[in-house]
């Protein structure tokens, strides 16, 4: 009467075992993914500062005044109809969000308007690093004949002292001179401008210690960036221009024959490197890339992975990585970046011209 009792005892106490060992050899779910950053990890990020100062120190209120109203001026291009802020939209974080911008009579350059937020920060200017400063990069499309094709120096000067409010404007801005409106002091006065076009974001929260500054997602996202090997290039307090890097460093970039810095330096070593990009407000200035040609932001991270790091980032590294680019985007001053009233012409002020 009592063996089948003891019989399915005994069969309870084996299967019993033999789970207890099944759950002994099966391997740990997978750790959830941090949602934490160490201070370590930020220690090669500082934040954005309020302004860049020139070498010369910071500038006059009079200069960032004038400088406004050159970089909203169309009377610096030969046709009267493009101005600094035609390529580069400040109410769309800087860019024009096309592959490249229109120039004169319709033509377009051969790279993408890079975005002139934060620019002052960068080491060098223009995807070849041709201009050292922000300064310096102001004059360079002014006397572009692609770009604003103004025909020289003194046109443009011309122009500036045809119109009395600008005369007045160079004088304030520039007191003590001899002669204060010059081709170099409009570059100035430009720069003092955009050395203010700072744009602070919650990542900036984050790195002066709010730890709640970012969500989860980006934080986890921050730790995949990292993890990934892309701080490798986009490092510092811009995440990105302090370098210069191969576009298609591990797998080539067969779409693109454009130089690079070799156009500048002429330097075989220098084909196909450019200036590594800044990645603030990356989520807002796309198309993306020196030729302007990927689209979305999460196709440019996997083409980087692709070519830069000879990997292939999975849909859900994609994912974070990109929701971590997305606490970049900054906040945008609106009455720094207000158009400005502008002067009108005189009887004395060279007419546009739209042809050759």
């Amino acid at each position: 009467m009592h063996q089948p009792i003891r019989t399915a005892t005994v069969l309870l106490l084996a299967l019993a075992a033999m789970t207890a060992a099944c759950a002994k050899e099966a391997p740990p779910p997978p750790a959830p993914p941090q949602a934490t950053i160490e201070p370590a990890m930020l220690k090669a990020f500082p934040p954005l500062p309020d302004a860049v100062p020139a070498s010369q120190g910071a500038a006059s209120n009079e200069q960032v005044m004038l400088g406004r109203m050159l970089f909203f001026e169309p009377r610096l291009s030969k046709s009267q109809k493009i101005s600094c802020n035609s390529c580069h939209d400040l109410a769309n974080y800087g860019g024009d969000g096309q592959p490249t911008s229109d120039g004169h009579k319709g033509q377009r350059g051969d790279r993408n308007s890079p975005t002139v937020y934060n620019a002052a920060a960068h080491f060098a200017q223009f995807w070849d690093g041709r201009a050292a400063d922000v300064e310096a990069q102001a004059k360079g499309p002014v006397l572009n004949p692609v770009e604003m094709a103004m025909p020289g120096e003194a046109r443009v000067v011309e122009v500036l002292e045809s119109i009395p409010e600008y005369v007045a404007a160079f004088k304030r801005a520039f007191p003590g001179g001899k002669e204060p409106i010059t081709y170099d002091n409009m570059a100035r006065a430009i720069g003092a401008f955009e050395r203010k076009l700072m744009t602070p974001s919650r990542w900036d929260a984050l790195l002066k210690g709010d730890q709640n500054a970012l969500t989860p997602e980006e934080k986890i996202g921050f730790r995949t960036f990292v993890d990934s090997g892309c701080s490798g290039c986009h490092t510092g307090t811009l995440l990105g221009g302090t370098m210069y890097q191969r576009m298609g460093l591990v797998k080539a970039f067969a779409r693109s024959t454009d130089p690079g810095r070799m156009k500048v330096t002429h330097a075989e070593s220098d084909r196909a490197t450019f200036k590594v990009p800044s990645l603030r407000n990356v989520e807002k200035t796309g198309p993306y890339f020196h030729d302007g040609k990927t689209v979305t932001l999460q196709q440019a991270v996997r083409e980087m992975g692709e070519y830069q790091l000879g990997v292939a980032l999975s849909d859900q590294q994609t994912k974070e990585i990109t929701d971590f680019l997305n606490a970049l985007t900054g906040t945008i001053d609106p009455e720094y970046i207000k158009p400005p009233v502008l002067p009108k012409s005189t009887a004395k002020t060279p007419k546009a011209v739209e042809g050759d």
